[in-house]
């Protein structure tokens, strides 16, 4: 998972208030509970010490939001009177949630946001296609193509004198209208990195596209007789394939993960470990087990690498006043300030001791518990764990 959208929560400096809250615009009264759930928050805020700038700040980001049909949720982090960082969320959290600490509140942002991968979506037919793209961070894209080449489109029967001519005819603009959704497919496919192209559509048309397609899309497509451009034709089938494709490509993510790992047989196991590797700047992609009801704490300091199990470690940095914080809190800004990138993972997938571990980006001598070992990319085993507990 890339972590970079939460760059500009720690280019400023806290204290943080972060909020979480079901903003579902799917009742008559709708706006009247967003009003009453923002007002409990905004006691809990102040109870804690958040200046009220910082609560008039979120306040008119919650209550001014531009609201969507059905349920959803809002997470948002404000500082020195600032919202920073406002999302949509898909689903409503669990309960709505307030927090004003040293370090924005992001991993329940993260925990629903998921593995997000960039994909398109292509559905063709003789006459041009539409495509759908979504990008990392859920922006999406649609286009709708018409082909330059209208006439002749399709082939006359057969006993004319000029038979073979018409028929030429319609297969080049066939030819040329699918070349047009090529060059759209990969212009789009190109600006947002998508790791997964659906084609769909009539089947001469989808093969005549793919010909037609760059090689390295052509890897990163899947083929599907779902969905046509028929006016009324059912979209069930195709969305279908699309989120099995994209579940399939987020899958093979946490799987690398895993196999990469369990190849350095111990190495980046428990929290202690990934802490010291996190100092050094070892940490590629952090394996978590998420657990709501966290507990752990960590001390830091104003960089993102200054983070410790015991206040001692940032003493030893030069830190003047380290600060405890969460876990979850300091292992993200650690993450992004790092461009390392994070899996979360099932208790059931690895044995990772406390419910973190890491995958390294180099190991030397020096690095704890590897004595005379070495690893490569690799390896095959996966086991039971428990759960680092991310209080929420």
């Amino acid at each position: 998972m890339d972590l970079s959208f939460l760059s500009p929560l720690y280019a400023h400096s806290g204290p943080w208030a972060s909020v979480y809250l079901d903003a579902s615009h799917n009742t008559a009264d709708a706006d009247a509970a967003l009003q009453l759930r923002w007002r409990a928050l905004r006691e809990r805020l102040a109870e804690q010490g958040t200046s009220p700038d910082t609560v008039h700040a979120l306040g008119d980001a919650v209550l001014r939001h531009d609201p969507r049909p059905g349920e959803y949720g809002l997470a948002l982090s404000a500082a020195d009177g600032e919202v920073v960082l406002s999302h949509y969320l898909a689903a409503p959290p669990l309960r709505d949630v307030a927090t004003y600490e040293p370090l924005p509140h992001a991993m329940p942002l993260v925990a629903q946001r998921g593995e997000e991968i960039s994909w398109l979506r292509v559905l063709v037919n003789r006459t041009g296609a539409d495509i759908d793209a979504v990008s990392a961070g859920c922006l999406p894209r649609h286009a709708h193509l018409d082909g330059r080449s209208k006439y002749p489109l399709r082939k006359v029967k057969p006993g004319g004198w000029s038979q073979s001519h018409f028929q030429r005819a319609a297969e080049m603009t066939w030819h040329r209208n699918a070349g047009d959704a090529a060059g759209a497919t990969t212009e789009l496919a190109d600006m947002i990195g998508a790791e997964v192209v659906v084609v769909a559509g009539d089947p001469q048309a989808r093969q005549q596209l793919i010909a037609q397609l760059p090689t390295r899309w052509q890897r990163r497509m899947v083929q599907t007789d779902a969905g046509s451009r028929a006016l009324g034709s059912d979209p069930e089938p195709l969305n279908d394939v699309t989120i099995q494709a994209i579940a399939e490509v987020a899958d093979q993510h946490t799987r690398s993960a895993l196999d990469r790992y369990a190849a350095q047989e111990g190495l980046g196991n428990g929290l202690s470990a990934v802490v010291q590797a996190l100092q050094r700047n070892q940490v590629d992609t952090l394996l978590l087990v998420d657990d709501p009801a966290s507990t752990e704490r960590l001390w830091i300091g104003p960089e993102p690498t200054q983070v410790g199990v015991e206040r001692g470690e940032l003493v030893a940095m030069a830190v003047p006043e380290p600060q405890r914080v969460r876990a979850d809190a300091a292992l993200l800004r650690a993450l992004t300030g790092t461009h390392a990138s994070l899996v979360l993972v099932g208790p059931d997938e690895v044995d990772l001791d406390g419910g973190v571990g890491a995958v390294l980006r180099y190991a030397d001598p020096s690095t704890p518990g590897r004595g005379d070992r070495s690893y490569e990319a690799g390896g095959d085993r996966h086991h039971q764990g428990r759960g680092l507990r991310n209080r929420r």
